[in-house]
């Protein structure tokens, strides 16, 4: 069994971290709020009063950070002091050019390094069924399977590093168009006179089935464990949502990608999230569709 330091222990952090200690690691973690670090000591989960005292003598090192600009400081921090050899495990979200930054300091201080943002949400996290998206080479990939695996339900190696973030806004971008798609279906489906329950039944076994429909329908009822049935709490935030999408208009920025539709979802939920607050889920922006609280498309015709 292995020493672990767990950095950022939120609604994703401590489901992930609470597993690893149940799978008979040593985990110590350190988060800035000190509600989730009680909470985390209910779960098992030892507690340090500083990133350095937390990865102290860790054999891996796993962040869960908000941010490119954390990840990066984190690492500037324990890099130089680790435990020679040390993997360094990053599973936030963050932009691909910094993963990659992060990757080369860990790397070049004679230590491994893999980027392994998470998909599946809070249920996923604390059921241990999170889908990873992994990046690095792929001797430290496979020293990071082990904990992966217990984290999550599938791991994908899609290349070298930066390759797990590429993969992880790319879907997100997905996942943003799709729910915005799915919440007009119903919102028009409401105006012809189609109950949701109808709507559902026709496109969850036709050729509008996605994720964002089956998984996480954004209307109470047809679904009962997606969000929509606790008044959009829990689940995947708003506001990660448009970090996401923000993300991928950067990297397509960068790249030249023209992504029209990727660009429109953000604009949409830039304005959701302004409209609502960030905390609802995302399927939450079904709510502003249905009642017009969107503006229209800025996109000069």
């Amino acid at each position: 069994m292995s020493k672990i330091a767990f950095l950022g222990l939120g609604n994703m952090g401590l489901g992930m971290a609470t597993n690893l200690a149940q799978n008979g690691h040593t985990v110590t973690g350190f988060d800035p709020s000190p509600e989730a670090t009680e909470r985390a000591a209910s779960h098992g989960i030892g507690s340090a009063a500083s990133v350095a005292d937390a990865a102290a003598d860790a054999d891996v090192i796993i962040t869960m950070l908000p941010s490119g600009k954390h990840v990066l400081d984190v690492y500037a921090d324990l890099v130089p002091v680790a435990t020679p050899g040390s993997l360094f495990l990053d599973c936030s979200t963050i932009d691909v050019a910094d993963a990659r930054a992060a990757a080369e300091l860990a790397v070049n201080a004679g230590h491994r390094a893999v980027d392994a943002p998470v998909s599946g949400g809070t249920v996923a996290a604390d059921g241990g069924n999170l889908t990873f998206m992994v990046g690095g080479p792929a001797d430290a990939v496979d020293q990071a399977n082990p904990f992966l695996e217990v984290m999550g339900a599938r791991v994908v190696r899609c290349g070298d590093s930066g390759a797990g973030q590429a993969a992880k806004i790319c879907n997100n971008m997905i996942l943003g168009i799709s729910m915005i798609a799915v919440s007009e279906a119903f919102a028009l489906g409401a105006k012809l006179g189609l109950t949701d329950q109808a709507l559902f039944d026709v496109s969850s076994t036709a050729s509008g089935q996605c994720w964002a429909l089956t998984t996480n329908c954004p209307v109470p009822g047809p679904v009962p464990t997606s969000p929509a049935n606790r008044d959009y709490a829990g689940g995947f935030a708003s506001a990660l949502m448009l970090k996401d999408l923000r993300l991928a208009q950067a990297a397509a920025s960068d790249t030249g990608v023209d992504t029209v539709l990727g660009r429109r979802a953000a604009e949409l939920y830039e304005q959701f999230v302004a409209h609502d607050g960030p905390g609802r889920d995302f399927s939450a922006i079904v709510t502003a569709i249905r009642a017009g609280a969107l503006g229209t498309d800025p996109t000069p015709s």
